[in-house]
């Protein structure tokens, strides 16, 4: 376990950007991604807003330059865009050079395709090379082969956690010296069996949602991909190539508390961020940011809050949520936000919790509510929790 785990690679698609350089200028101009329904077919439309990729299926076929005859679902479309902008940006040449594995994370796969088709193949053969699309691995298969890997291919399915439990699978592989390099994210497109679940459950928002304000009324959901490549330190040393930041500690903890809901308390939450600080060496005071779930929902504000001020006490890190920018990307989340966590680093700043008001009555903290540039970021906490209390951290740090 002594090897160290560099990012030297970022490729993201969202409802603020179609690459890295467009995402970070929206977050600079605090341009939210929250819009009315565009291209998903839904009684929603109009009523509940979302974040989605500001492209159709056909741009998204054009982007990715693949044939549009073959059976892309729209996950798999951004997952191919936003991996390879990735693998681009590691300057990687020849990806057989080195042992490389694929991790994708996501819950709805093909979805998206199998709604539309069901009842037709209920009755007839239309559409059935959509079939096998419908398998959460068929994407990330299908994103192996476009950007050529070949020795590692696995999918995590852990809902909101996925993206951020890929990168953790990773970094443990790389560390025990079964791979030396692995891109690591997830993908999720929206989906009305999405919107439909998630009004169901009554936590959606009808207005732009307010992570951590005291009249917060629930999510606004959103869509992308977001991959970043981790490469061991032997590559490092070898090639002296561009890092971007180091992938320092990391945790998982399983609180099984409810199918949808964390503990009130934020056991699970504190347990897995106390787990990513023992594992990076690091004290509590030594974060500087902490990049937030901050769902804007009830539970998870509530949860994620007290963990934070049970965790890091009367002086917390700055704090945000950024999920009033690209709505809450479920799967895709870990990966978006950990894209995020490595440009904080970058551009040393913090990004607004937009929409914020009032603070929560239970909580010590208020979130960052403007942009702060120049500010020195050297270790960013990242947060992603999923239902039935599986909650991750992620802790990137300069190198």
């Amino acid at each position: 376990m002594s090897q160290r785990v560099f990012v030297t690679g970022i490729g993201i698609i969202s409802g603020i950007g179609n690459n890295v350089d467009e995402t970070l200028q929206s977050i600079k101009q605090k341009k939210s991604g929250v819009t009315e329904i565009k291209y998903l077919k839904t009684i929603h439309k109009g009523v509940i807003p979302v974040s989605e990729v500001k492209l159709s299926e056909d741009e998204l076929i054009e982007m990715a330059g693949v044939d549009k005859n073959e059976p892309f679902t729209r996950s798999t479309l951004m997952g191919l865009i936003a991996a390879a902008e990735a693998v681009k940006n590691a300057q990687i040449d020849d990806i057989k050079e080195h042992r490389t594995g694929l991790i994708s994370g996501t819950t709805v796969g093909g979805m998206d395709k199998s709604e539309l088709f069901y009842k037709d193949l209920l009755e007839t053969t239309n559409h059935i090379e959509y079939i096998e699309t419908h398998d959460c691995g068929d994407s990330t298969e299908r994103i192996a082969d476009y950007i050529g890997v070949r020795d590692f291919v696995s999918t995590t399915s852990t809902a909101c956690s996925s993206a951020a439990n890929s990168m953790i699978l990773g970094s443990r592989m790389i560390k025990n010296g079964m791979l030396d390099r692995v891109i690591a994210g997830g993908i999720e497109s929206l989906t009305r069996y999405h919107i439909n679940g998630f009004n169901t459950l009554m936590i959606l928002d009808k207005e732009p949602c307010k992570p951590f304000d005291i009249n917060r009324s629930g999510l606004n959901l959103g869509e992308g991909a977001a991959f970043l490549v981790l490469e061991s330190e032997d590559i490092i040393k070898k090639t002296g190539k561009k890092v971007l930041a180091e992938l320092t500690g990391y945790g998982n903890s399983c609180e099984a508390f409810h199918q949808t809901a964390s503990t009130p308390e934020g056991k699970g939450a504190y347990a897995a961020m106390k787990e990513a600080l023992g594992r990076s060496g690091l004290k509590p005071e030594q974060i500087d940011y902490i990049n937030a779930h901050g769902t804007g929902t009830d539970n998870n504000d509530l949860s994620e809050g007290r963990a934070i001020d049970r965790l890091f006490g009367p002086n917390p890190p700055k704090i945000s949520s950024t999920k009033a920018y690209t709505g809450h990307t479920t799967s895709a989340a870990g990966g978006v936000e950990a894209v995020l966590s490595v440009l904080a680093i970058q551009n040393n700043m913090v990004f607004p919790n937009l929409n914020f008001k009032n603070q929560m009555k239970e909580l010590n903290f208020k979130p960052v509510t403007e942009l702060l540039e120049n500010v020195k970021i050297d270790h960013v906490l990242s947060n992603s929790f999923g239902f039935a209390g599986n909650n991750s951290a992620l802790i990137f740090s300069r190198y």
